[in-house]
Formats: C-alpha cells, structure tokens, sequence
C-alpha cells in the first residue's frame, strides 16, 4: 500500500500545491489572527532531531550466564520479571517464556535491538549444579554447547531532553512492518499520502457527523496534525488551537517529504504508560505491549496497536481487554474491506489471544547513577561525542542497585520511628550508598539520597564529609607497612604490638587536642587488632602521632583517595572530609588483595553505526602486596564478629563481610563501610546541614548496609576470603604482644615475613596488674576489668 500511495502522490503535485495556496488564502482573508498563526506556524514547525534520531539509551549490566558463575535465582527471576518474561509449566518455552527447575533455566530470549541492530530471538538452556548455584553448562534447545548465553539488557534511563521519564526507541520508517503501516493509516488517515497536511472532505464530513449527534463524535484530524499538535502545541480544545494546528500542519508539509513525517509521527506518539514512565512511539510499544521488536509484530498484535492510538489508556490490553479485543478487531474489519488482508488473515487475527498482560517488577530508581554516567561522559569524550552516544553500557548490576534502593527506602523510616529525635521537617536524614567491584573499580549500584524527585544532589560522588573512625583501617595500614619500603621489618608495627589507651594530650597551633574513646573509657595496653576491632580512639590517636600525618595522607593517596587531607594529628580519627565513592573505593584495594582499580561506570559507548565512542580505562595498579592488606582485613573480619560490626548478623547477613563503622565529632555523620574480594560498600547517613544525629555509625548506616546484604545475598554471601601464603601465623600473648609459651595464653596473629615477635612471654614476669578503667569506678565497671584481667592470665 505504501508504494502505492507514493505512486499517486507523485503524479499530483501541481494539485496539490494549487490545493494548499487555496486553504491557505481562505484562511488569510479573516483576521490578522490568522496572519499571525501562519507566522507562527512557518518559525516553530521544524522536526527536532531527536524524533528521526535515537537519543541516549543507557542499558544496565546484562545478566551472562557462563560455566562456573553462579546463579542467585531470586535475583534472576526479578530480572526477568522486570524484562516482561512470563514463567511456563513446561520446557517447551516460546519467545519471552521461561521455565525452570532445580537444576536448569530454560529461557526464550526475545530479539533486541542494539544500536540500530537487531539480534534474533534465541532458546537456550542453563544447567545449574544443585549444590553450588554454579552454572554448568550453557548449550541451545537443540543440544549445541555454547561458551555463554546473556538476556537482553536492560534499559535504565533514555536522555531525550525534555527532562520526563520516558520509554522511547526511535526507528527509521524501513524498521517498521507493512501490516503496522497498513493498519495504522487505516484508521488514523486513510489520505495521508493524497492531501497536503488538511484534508478538507473530512472535516466537513466530521463536523456533519457531529452536528447531528450535537456533540464532538468524530475527528478530522490528519497525521500531520496529529503530529503538529503533540509537538508544538497543548491538549486544549480551542478554536485558535485548532487554527494554529492546521497551520502547523501545512508548515510541516511544505519542509518534510510524507515518509519523514510519517516517520517523526510513528516515533513521537503517544502510547500509554509504564508506570510512571510514559510510552513514546511505536518501537517502545511493541516492546512493552507485546514483548517483541516492532519488526516482528503480528498481524494482529500490528492492528491492536494501530487501533490504541486513538485511546492508549482507554483500550490498553492489560486494563480493558475487552475494549482492546473490540478496537482491534474494528481495525482488521477495516483493513480487510480495504482489501489490505484477505478473508483467511483476517478470521486468523480475529482468532489470535491478546499479548498476555506484562508483570514486570518495578525498575529501582537508576537516576543519580545516570547523572553520575552522564557526566563521566561529557569528561571522557566531550558534548559533541557524546550526542552521538546512542547505546551506553553501563557497570549498574539491577537486582543490587534494587537492594541499595530498598534498603535506603526501608531502614530510613525505620530509624526515624525508632529515634524520634531523626524526623526534622525541613530536612530530612539523608542516607547513601556506593557499591563497587574491587578487581575492576565498576559502579554496582548507587543511592544518590533519600529521594531523587525531591534532591538530585548526588551524595554518593559529591557529598564530602568526615568519615571518623571509617578512617582506621587507612591508619592501620599505613602502620603495618611501616619501613617495608626500605626493604626492612625494623621499625613496622604489627597486629600484636601493644598500645596504650590512656589519657592523651597533643599541644597544636589550634589548642590542646585530648582523643577520648566512645564510652569515655580507657582500657590500658592492647594490640593493634583490638584497638581497631573495638575501634578505640585513643590508641589509633597515638599510632597516628607514631607513622606520622603525611605517611597517612601518602596511603590514603596510595588508596584512591583524592580529597584535600590535613596532615595534622586529628587526622588518625577522621577529621578530613572524602566522599563516599572514595572511601568505597579505597575499602576495594583490600578487598582486592591490594590493587587499584579506576572508577569505571561505563563498559562501553556505542553510536548508531556500531563504532566504540568511549571505554573507560580498565587498567589497575597494585597499591600494596597481597599479605599487607590481607592483615587489615583480618582485623575488619574481626570487628564485624566481636567488634563494632557485630550488629551485622542481627541484620540477616550471615555470610563473611570486612567492615569498619564510622562516627564524627558531635555525631554529624553515621558510616558503615565493608567488602568482599567481589563487592565494596560504603554507607552514609546524616543531614545535609550537619546537624546532629546523636547515634553512631553502628546504630545508623550499618542497618542499611546489612539490609542491602541480606536483601542481594543468599546464604552463601558476598564472596568469600582466602589467606595469602606469604603470611605468618604465630601464637602470641595478647597481653605483651610476644610469643605465647609455657604458662602464657597464646592467640593466633598474622605476621608479615619478618616481623613476628621472637621473645617469649616470661609468666613469671608478667604483669598480672589491671587498670582501673577511667572517668567511671562503678562496680560493674571494675568488675569488668577484672574479668578482662582473669581472661587474660587464663590464656
């Protein structure tokens, strides 16, 4: 049909010229209204770009499914949920179906299109082991083995400018079926290719019709109207509307051949909504309605589409089937007595179900992580490039940043029912979390705040606040490393060596500085590995003043962090600001047995044509050795098992998990940082005034965080850890830091080659004295410090 109307068109163009010169002198002649309309019509009727052109799509991580990764079947099912598949009782699955079972996936990937590209639908089956959730193979329904089989990915965000959330995917008109063309110009504007923008017969016809039912019955409007109106002007129903309408329409006409309006009107249309994303064009309807590519529809899935354009909520399938079913048959009614289809096309449409209703899951909110990409972008390869960016792939695994967004949802309200003193009106508690793979430095997931509709600023990258005693394990680090530059041991301290927690006074230019501890305690001699396990003040006050400020600010920089850093001695606690992206990332080089890795939020930028506009650096440097920063996470396994962190296994996360709670000065800011050698995770709460919060890190952000776990995990957790070789196990005695012997209770430490203590604990020299704790004498403090004392002669 299309060919066709071309054909006719062409033979008429004097008519139609002399046609529009006409409708265009009658509509001179009233008022300078008019006049004024043309005028409009001839500056503001242009196409934008962005309806012949695809804008910025921006995918999330797509699901691989390859030998030896495991499969979290929760998470699975929600990422198909979300991409429309609907579960099947059987193993004969058809496009967008899935079946499984305990040991296998079978899943009938639809087509998709990638930058223009259209990959075909495929069947494959995943072999699951039934101990491990590890895949084991991966071959198609027809028995050929295959390295690896992936879902389509998911789509996060479209840039298209208007600032709305949208689903859009623009076509060329050649991507669009014949029956879709067929069907559409049927009902919408049987004429299109006759007239030039305003068909006279019709709206004389129309306003017959409606005179005689006394009401508005029928339209007149052609698609160039249509389109005008959608483009350029608003919903209201006026007379000047409408006069401005036809003018728009006869504009467009005279600057744009009929397939380039034909195809901005297919493109730009109205077609419903997807929760609160409204549905632009036929492409992003035939995905969400149907679940396949436009150039795959159906016959009659091409007619109920056509016939929703007239009323996309009032005949959508899934609310009104009846309506829908009714509108669509009326459409293939039409375009049989059209002689579009035959009688047996016909009867067969009539027959064909309506495109099961899409229980997709609801995609979390992705959009401080696009800002976040956005940017990264314009650094990387500049405006100009990046316009031409059609298809950005990025790191953000959905089912975690699903986790991330949850669990900031949840434990927010929660906290503030449980603490009153939260809730401030005028400014809420804020809370974010930055998730990382430390291997790679890809951005998992992102919470950028509270609520993005309410505040886009992004805390996660751009928020810099003290981190406290988050701040430790750099310190630690910074310690145990100690003279290893030179190639010696001398002078390195351990996990054993001894501190002292007792009253400290440190003169500075800006006053005395006197550390205390949390509970105001002070505990006497204790290791390392204690001091930082319970997180104590004042012994990792004095380790500071030891190595020296500018050694820290020399890891710390050695670590990713890139914030200004005061080396005075406040810093050992925290006093310099960083961003949560830093501190995660930081926390990443251990969980990465000590390499660094670039912050990499885009696996790749690809335009129309296929070609790779952008990729981030995926190189790494190694910061520290395997064993230095293997101790430090020792240490942090400790403080979530008898330290700080231990209120981590009340949250429901059971599997093992580094971590480190954080507090500032007048309890401004809450944090609770972690990792796996496959995740690192930081967590801010606070209010962006710095008002205080009254609660440590431990009562704050390691809710979240231990929310998000239990929520992304099963039981197996978040990876798993493994000790280097290079490392020294030695029994020591925790009260003197020396080798455990005869009548001296031994510990296992880890040592770095060299460094272990030689002498051994004399029991008839040690020191079986106990220090009163200070600031509090009650007798259930002394009592106490006896126990500890007891504890310690035994062992």
């Amino acid at each position: 049909m299309l060919g066709a109307a071309r054909t006719v068109w062409k033979r008429v163009p004097r008519v139609r010229r002399a046609r529009r010169l006409i409708l265009g002198g009658l509509m001179l002649l009233p008022s300078v209204t008019v006049l004024g309309a043309m005028a409009e019509a001839g500056v503001r009727a242009r196409l934008r770009p962005d309806l012949l052109h695809r804008p910025v799509v921006f995918y999330a991580r797509p699901t691989v499914f390859a030998p030896g990764l495991r499969v979290n079947a929760t998470n699975l099912e929600a990422n198909l949920d979300r991409l429309g598949y609907r579960r099947v009782h059987h193993r004969r699955v058809g496009t967008g179906e899935y079946y499984r079972d305990r040991r296998s996936w079978v899943i009938g990937r639809r087509g998709f299109r990638i930058s223009g590209e259209l990959r075909q639908p495929t069947t494959f089956v995943v072999r699951v082991d039934g101990w491990t959730d590890r895949v084991g193979s991966v071959h198609t329904d027809a028995g050929r083995t295959l390295q690896y089989a992936t879902l389509e990915p998911e789509r996060i965000h479209v840039s298209s400018g208007a600032g709305a959330a949208i689903s859009h995917t623009p076509v060329p008109l050649k991507a669009i079926p014949g029956v879709l063309l067929d069907a559409v110009l049927t009902v919408e504007d049987r004429d299109f290719f006759r007239h030039d923008g305003v068909d006279l017969s019709r709206i004389v016809g129309a306003a017959l019709a409606n005179a005689r039912a006394r009401g508005i019955r029928e339209g007149a409007s052609t698609i160039t109207q249509q389109l005008a109106k959608n483009l350029f002007l608003s919903p209201r129903r006026t007379p000047l509307r409408k006069l401005r309408e036809l003018c728009m329409a006869i504009a467009l006409e005279e600057r744009y051949t009929k397939e380039e309006i034909l195809t901005a009107y297919l493109n730009v249309i109205y077609m419903g909504q997807d929760g609160g994303r409204a549905i632009h064009g036929v492409a992003a309807a035939s995905s969400f309605y149907t679940g396949r590519d436009v150039s795959q529809l159906s016959l009659a899935d091409a007619a109920l589409l056509a016939g929703m354009i007239r009323g996309p909520n009032l005949y959508a399938p899934a609310r009104h089937p009846e309506r829908a079913r009714a509108r669509r048959d009326l459409v293939l009614q039409l375009m049989h007595e059209r002689g579009l289809i035959t009688e047996a096309a016909r009867d067969a449409a009539l027959a064909a179900a309506l495109p099961e209703p899409r229980d997709a899951g609801t995609q979390p909110e992705t959009r401080y992580f696009t800002d976040f990409v956005t940017a990264q972008l314009r650094a990387a390869v500049g405006n100009a490039n990046e316009a031409r960016a059609l298809d950005v792939f990025t790191s953000l695994d959905l089912a975690l940043q699903s986790a991330a967004t949850r669990a900031v949802a949840e434990e927010l309200p929660r906290l503030e029912q449980r603490y009153p003193f939260l809730r401030r009106a005028d400014s809420p508690v804020q809370a974010a979390v930055i998730a990382i793979a430390p291997r790679t430095g890809e951005v998992l997931a992102m919470v950028g705040g509270r609520e993005y509709g309410v505040s886009q600023f992004n805390r996660a990258v751009d928020a810099h606040r003290q981190p406290g005693s988050a701040f430790k394990p750099i310190v630690a680090l910074t310690a145990l490393t100690a003279g290893r530059s030179s190639g010696t041991a001398q002078g390195a301290f351990t996990l054993a060596s001894i501190l002292e927690d007792t009253p400290l006074s440190v003169a500075t230019p800006n006053g005395t500085w006197q550390p205390v501890n949390y509970d105001r305690r002070f505990s006497g001699s204790i290791t390392l590995r204690e001091a930082l396990e319970r997180s104590l003040n004042v012994p990792f006050a004095r380790l500071g003043l030891a190595v020296g400020a500018e050694q820290i600010v020399a890891t710390a920089r050695r670590l990713g962090i890139t914030s200004p850093l005061r080396a005075v001695p406040s810093l050992a606690l925290g006093s310099s600001e960083v961003t949560p992206l830093e501190l995660a990332r930081a926390y990443g080089v251990l969980g990465a047995e000590g390499v660094l890795a670039p912050v990499n939020p885009v696996l790749a930028a690809v335009d129309a044509d296929g070609n790779l506009l952008a990729q981030f650096d995926a190189g790494t440097t190694r910061a520290y050795s395997e064993e230095e920063a293997y101790l430090v996470t020792s240490a942090l396994l400790g403080a979530v098992e008898r330290g700080t962190g231990r209120g981590l296994r009340a949250a429901g996360y059971h599997g093992p998990f580094a971590a480190k709670s954080g507090t500032t000065n007048d309890y401004r800011d809450g944090w609770f940082v972690g990792y796996t050698p496959d995740i690192a995770v930081a967590v801010w709460v606070g209010f962006d005034d710095g008002h205080d919060l009254g609660l440590p890190g431990s009562r704050l952000a390691l809710p979240i965080l231990g929310r998000f776990l239990a929520l992304a995990f099963d039981e197996e957790g978040a990876g798993t850890f493994s000790r280097p070789w290079g490392l020294e196990a030695v029994e020591i005695d925790p009260a003197t830091g020396l080798r455990a012997g005869w009548g001296c209770g031994g510990r296992r430490e880890l040592f770095l080659p060299g460094t272990a203590p030689t002498q051994r604990c004399d029991p008839f020299r040690r020191d079986y004295s106990f220090r009163i704790p200070e600031r509090r004498t009650d007798a259930r403090t002394l009592l106490r410090g006896l126990l500890r004392h007891l504890d310690r002669a035994v062992r």
